[in-house]
């Protein structure tokens, strides 16, 4: 499972939530802190890879452009990637990062969905209205409105990661 996003979206925070472990991945309030790709293995049977953020201008342009090039090997050399969990803010509009993030993943033509984070800070009207707007700004793509703080759309992620690990499994038997 390959968690993709800009900096700052929550990637690190939603690992440890659904890993049920708070110290496993490093968080910062600071953008840009995972400057390397992380693997966590969970339950010996896949791994959990956090990315770097996309989209931080703050590191210097050399440094942004390593990240860039470095996920960008990873998704073009990975042939054993089950499922793509692209992280968007649920608090705000689809950035243009966002948008080419999306557009290249369905270039690539890796199964993934889409989950926008930080829905604790919506009240239910306001994430009714991101929903929608996140659907018609990516591509037709419903998301996922999730809390790595209330564990909101924890359980439907989890669902979509063993239904993409079973999906794996069953053609490593063919």
């Amino acid at each position: 499972m390959v968690f993709a996003g800009r900096s700052n979206v929550g990637k690190s925070s939603l690992i440890n939530r659904l890993a049920g472990n708070a110290r496993l991945a490093r968080t910062s309030s600071t953008p840009g802190k995972t400057q390397t790709i992380n693997y966590y293995r969970l339950n010996r049977a896949f791994f959990f890879v956090d990315l770097p953020g996309f989209g931080y201008a703050k590191a210097g342009k050399d440094a942004v452009r390593n990240w860039k090039d470095l996920v960008e090997r990873y998704f073009r050399k990975q042939s054993t990637i089950a499922l793509v969990i692209q992280l968007v803010d649920s608090r705000m509009p689809p950035t243009g990062t966002d948008i080419r993030l999306s557009e290249w993943l369905d270039e690539l033509q890796l199964p993934r969905i889409l989950v926008a984070t930080k829905s604790d800070k919506l009240s239910n009207s306001q994430k009714s209205l991101q929903s929608r707007l996140i659907y018609s700004t990516l591509g037709g793509r419903s998301c996922l409105m999730s809390s790595a703080k209330t564990g909101e759309g924890c359980r439907e992620i989890w669902k979509q990661v063993q239904r993409a690990t079973s999906k794996t499994d069953a053609s490593k038997t063919k």
